[in-house]
């Protein structure tokens, strides 16, 4: 009995949080993550560097007793690196177990966008829009709602749980 009870209290928070998105800038474009997989956003705090990681990972931060790698979504990008300012934010998400830092520019709001106004990536650079899961029409706009369990490949993960 208790399971079907777990089930559809989990059923119920699902429902809530769909078609719900964390929306924020890096530069002029705006992004959005799927809202069931931020757990907290924080500001930027003291990042410890490890040696021999990627570029796009700052490094580490201890967030209340839980080490958590930060990534620099810039930087993922191939963007260029921007100082980071008071408007600058940590995402904390849980992308498959894995708690990560996702540094941005600044954070806006979570909106809803229907499911029906969510588009495919186009294919222009084949196949190089792995972490656009797609394309949220707002209005006039859009939001660029990425594919948060292709942030990190299989491989940088699992090197990443290591190198921790």
């Amino acid at each position: 009995m208790s399971e079907i009870l777990k089930e559809e209290m989990w059923t119920g928070e699902e429902e809530t949080q769909k078609d719900k998105f964390l929306t924020f800038a890096l530069g002029k474009e705006q992004y959005g993550i799927e809202i069931r997989y931020v757990t907290e956003i924080i500001g930027v705090q003291p990042i410890t560097q490890i040696p021999e990681l990627p570029e796009y990972i700052q490094g580490i931060i201890n967030l209340r007793g839980k080490i958590i790698p930060v990534m620099d979504v810039r930087l993922r990008f191939g963007k260029k690196f921007s100082e980071y300012n008071d408007r600058t934010c940590i995402i904390v998400i849980d992308s498959e177990d894995i708690l990560i830092g996702l540094i941005v520019d600044s954070v806006s709001e979570v909106m809803s966008i229907p499911e029906e106004d969510i588009v495919e990536p186009p294919d222009l650079n084949q196949g190089k829009n792995k972490y656009i899961k797609g394309i949220g029409k707002i209005g006039n706009g859009v939001r660029l709602i990425l594919d948060c369990e292709k942030l990190l490949t299989e491989k940088e993960a699992e090197n990443l749980s290591n190198a921790i």
